[in-house]
């Protein structure tokens, strides 16, 4: 008879473990031989040494899934108790590129250059400016390192917000409130945590703020510890909203902002916080700056074209005719 200890880092032990420890209780069922305890974070594990390995192997792939999927269903632990296939594809060697896996198993990982160096400029600082056209993953990217860090514990909570700038719309006639006149607009935020946390999970997390999605204006005031926050759209952002939001940065915690310089709904007149910040704090280490281009565009591949269209049609400021 021999013991091992499998210590469970880095894991929600509710999602690992299940109600009543069902994630122990089928593997105890599927080897009567042997003891499998759980106590805190720890799985001790009590057997014949071949009993004891295989135990583990499974415990290790069940870990991994766990990181891929962010749940342990009592029907997963069954299919690598009696599938050794399983058990072998989904302990392989990962691409060290993904950020995370999606609620359907497809990783997030960058798939341009710049998106790659965006990646290392979050890893390496704790503020970030991310500028670019719309589809260049800026803000998708952002928000996979954000659930990333509140999965792996490196922070408590997620805070994403952006400025109350109406887009040729009128907020003052929607419904609700300032968050829910806003809530329409932060759907493509939504739309990426819908990606990539279970719905009932992340349903629990913004009903008790863990994840929180907000106005900027709801900022004022605030000190954010420990949080992963992320300023989208900060392009509307006036000088003094950005240094407000940028000074609410707290101990431990990472912020990154997100911008196209080319869309601002200010009025004419009104300088941009984003063109601002990056003027004044471009030299300031501990900072870093990337700007992604057309190129980096990943979406259906006419938006690159679009794009570029647009940005040709600026320059020589030509009207439409009427004539094709």
């Amino acid at each position: 008879m021999i013991e091992k200890v499998v210590t469970l880092d880095n894991i929600s032990l509710i999602d690992f473990l299940g109600v009543e420890d069902k994630t122990i209780t089928s593997l105890a069922t599927a080897f009567p031989k042997s003891k499998i305890v759980s106590r805190g974070n720890q799985i001790l594990i009590k057997g014949s040494t071949s009993e004891v390995i295989q135990i583990d192997d499974i415990l290790q792939a069940l870990i991994h899934h766990y990181h891929k999927y962010g749940s342990i269903r009592e029907e997963d632990v069954k299919t690598y108790v009696s599938n050794e296939k399983a058990l072998v594809a989904d302990t392989a060697l990962e691409d060290d590129q993904v950020i995370l896996y999606g609620t359907k198993g497809i990783p997030i990982k960058p798939k341009t250059p710049n998106q790659q160096k965006l990646v290392k400029l979050v890893k390496d600082n704790d503020l970030v400016f991310a500028l670019g056209p719309a589809g260049t993953g800026k803000t998708y990217i952002s928000v996979a390192f954000a659930v990333k860090a509140l999965k792996n514990k490196q922070v408590k909570k997620i805070i994403i917000t952006r400025p109350a700038v109406e887009a040729g719309e009128n907020l003052g006639f929607l419904p609700g409130d300032l968050k829910e006149k806003i809530d329409p607009y932060l759907r493509p935020i939504y739309d990426a945590l819908h990606d990539m946390i279970p719905f009932e999970k992340l349903q629990y997390y913004m009903e008790r703020e863990i994840i929180e999605i907000a106005p900027l204006a709801y900022m004022r005031g605030r000190t954010l510890n420990n949080a992963f926050i992320l300023l989208d759209e900060a392009q509307n952002t006036t000088p003094m909203q950005m240094k407000m939001f940028l000074t609410r940065m707290g101990p431990d915690s990472k912020m990154i902002v997100t911008g196209d310089t080319s869309q601002v709904d200010l009025p004419s007149k009104q300088t941009s916080g984003l063109n601002e910040a990056v003027r004044l704090l471009q030299h300031v280490k501990g900072i870093g700056f990337i700007e992604l281009t057309q190129q980096d565009v990943i979406r259906h591949k006419l938006v690159r074209d679009i794009i570029e269209a647009y940005t040709a049609g600026s320059t020589t400021s030509k009207s439409y005719t009427g004539k094709i």
